[in-house]
């Protein structure tokens, strides 16, 4: 593993975790202008996903072998730790000499001789007795002890204890810290799943059906997508298996008005025209302008034309849509933590208070939306989150304040039925992104 690979994930991490950029991002930038080889680029990857995720209990470790508190070193210093740490607790094939070595190297570059003297007898001290950081007993503080062997934020951790219990909690924590295999739509539109699958394996992508959605394909081994001409075609769309589920539930038909009310980038926008056949109207809104040309530019790959992109804030919907749509989908703005296993960096930017404020948008946006719905039309919502707060008491707040709608079994419109009115999904449970599906109806008569 060459120390420039290493000095590349540096960047990045100091990226992350000081400017606040996004990992995923900032990793694809960096790769996208250097020319490094397959192993370098899987190097700097796992080095990159690997130190951010596991930020909180590097810092802990660390904290065993520095004499010096972290807070008080310079931060490209501290990433150089973290990194050299992470590699020497949790990368076995890594040669503790190397990741130590390699430190050095990048604190000289990037310190002064107290730094690089500082970090050698870190990291060293660290590789000789790794056992000096011995995890808190699980029995007695069990929040703790998982949120450090499993890198998760301990209130998040004593709140998923809380509803879980143990066991699951920590087959929960397991999951996040897994990478999901890719799985992509079929745009049924242009290509059947069969046909996709075997176009894929032409292109040397190893897919299979997907056991939750029609259209799904999961691919565990798979070229660069850039280079995919199945991409460019517009024969597929990135999009979880969970996700998929929820324009199924909305159920839209041909010839239809459906509003996509919180629609960028576009992966539910597009799958609901794909089930319309292209005929119909969507009108996919979004806050921003910046993300609704992705939408734009996803409809325009896929070939669908029913697609309108507006700028509108969802909450005031009903100003300009009362009474007109047959459905709306509210894929509402939400705490994200049913989606932390594909990016590792954002459990570090949760809060409790999330929680606290989001229900108030998300029931702002609902209410606005269901005044768009017209009689015996359908109103859904939906999250990529799994607690309570913005899903089941949303609905319910929502169902106590409108008699005029009704809660409808979500669950027995799923391609594969499940026996739940509203949908949960957990990442541990059923191998897919944490997602909430609730379909509401609005009755043809009086409340």
């Amino acid at each position: 593993m060459a120390a420039d690979a290493r000095e590349v994930a540096l960047k990045i991490i100091n990226e992350i975790n000081d400017q606040g950029a996004y990992a995923n991002i900032a990793l694809a930038r960096e790769l996208a202008r250097r020319p490094l080889s397959d192993q370098d680029r899987r190097f700097v990857t796992e080095l990159v996903y690997g130190t951010v995720k596991a930020g909180a209990t590097l810092d802990w470790l660390l904290g065993h072998y520095s004499s010096r508190p972290l807070a008080k070193v310079a931060p490209v210093i501290r990433n150089i730790l973290r990194m050299g740490a992470y590699q020497i607790f949790f990368l076995s094939r890594v040669p503790v000499s190397a990741a130590c070595n390699q430190a050095v190297e990048l604190a000289k570059k990037y310190g002064h001789a107290g730094t690089v003297k500082f970090v050698n007898a870190v990291l060293r001290s660290a590789g000789r007795s790794p056992d000096k950081a011995a995890y808190p007993d699980p029995a007695a503080a069990p929040a703790r002890y998982l949120a450090l062997k499993y890198f998760h934020p301990e209130w998040l951790v004593a709140r998923w204890l809380g509803r879980l219990g143990f066991a699951d909690c920590e087959a929960l924590l397991a999951a996040n810290n897994t990478t999901p295999p890719l799985s992509l739509r079929t745009n049924t539109v242009k290509i059947s799943r069969e046909e996709l699958l075997a176009r894929l394996a032409a292109e040397g992508a190893a897919g299979e059906p997907s056991a939750w959605a029609p259209e799904g394909v999961v691919c565990r081994e798979y070229p660069a997508l850039a280079g995919l001409a199945s991409l460019r075609e517009g024969l597929f769309q990135v999009q979880d298996e969970s996700s998929m589920l929820v324009a199924h539930v909305v159920g839209p038909r041909p010839g239809e008005f459906v509003i996509d009310a919180c629609g960028a980038p576009g992966g539910k926008s597009t799958h609901l025209a794909a089930l319309m056949g292209d005929k119909g109207r969507v009108l996919s809104t979004d806050l921003y302008e910046h993300k609704l040309k992705l939408t734009a530019e996803n409809a325009a790959r896929l070939g669908l034309g029913l697609i309108e992109t507006k700028v509108f804030d969802a909450t005031k919907l009903h100003t300009a849509y009362a009474g007109q749509a047959d459905r709306v989908l509210v894929d509402a703005p939400c705490s994200g933590l049913g989606v932390l296993r594909r990016k590792p960096d954002s459990r570090w930017r949760k809060s409790e208070s999330m929680l606290r404020d989001l229900p108030e948008l998300q029931a702002a946006i609902l209410d606005s939306a269901a005044a768009c719905v017209r009689p015996g039309g359908v109103l859904v919502y939906s999250t990529c989150t799994t607690e309570p707060e913005e899903n089941e008491h949303v609905v319910a707040a929502f169902l106590a304040g409108h008699g005029d709608f009704a809660l409808a079994d979500a669950g027995a419109l799923l391609p594969v039925p499940r026996a739940e009115a509203m949908v949960q999904l957990w990442p541990h449970r059923d191998g897919v992104d944490g997602f909430f599906i609730a379909r509401l109806e609005r009755k043809r008569g009086p409340a």
